[in-house]
């Protein structure tokens, strides 16, 4: 994933809700945060990917959970184009400290694009897979 290009890095500042009984960021937040830097990244492209004919839909997950994330801190959801497929794209995620230094986070999810019609996988828009194949 290291050898990725980063397609967005976005900075979140914690919420004292994001926090658990133990005083650190609770371990299903870190899924919210990727998925808000995921759609970010979609609406940054410029052009529709989603419709009223396809979406994507969230098919695997993986986290491996490196550091507990400590409050008040300042964090950087990085997303990198893994892989690029027909009808899916991989995106590594890491989750870091602002100044870079703590790893909190890494893994990756792979996005499918159906048809919502028919619920089967279609292709990427065009945008998605240009995007992810230049990085």
């Amino acid at each position: 994933m290291s050898e990725s290009k980063v397609l967005i890095r976005m900075p979140i500042e914690l919420r004292w809700r994001d926090l658990d009984a133990f005083n650190h960021v609770n371990n299903s937040n870190f899924m919210t945060y990727l998925e808000e830097a995921r759609i970010r990244w979609f609406d940054s492209l410029g052009e529709p990917w989603v419709t009223d004919t396809i979406a994507p839909l969230l098919a695997a997950v993986q986290m491996n959970y490196k550091v507990p994330i400590p409050y008040p801190a300042k964090i950087v959801v990085e997303l990198l184009a893994d892989r690029i497929g027909t009808s899916s794209v991989t995106l590594g995620h890491r989750i870091v400290s602002d100044d870079g230094a703590t790893l909190f986070a890494d893994g990756h999810v792979v996005m499918v694009w159906i048809d919502r019609a028919t619920g089967r996988p279609t292709a990427l828009p065009e945008q998605v897979k240009g995007i992810a194949e230049a990085a």
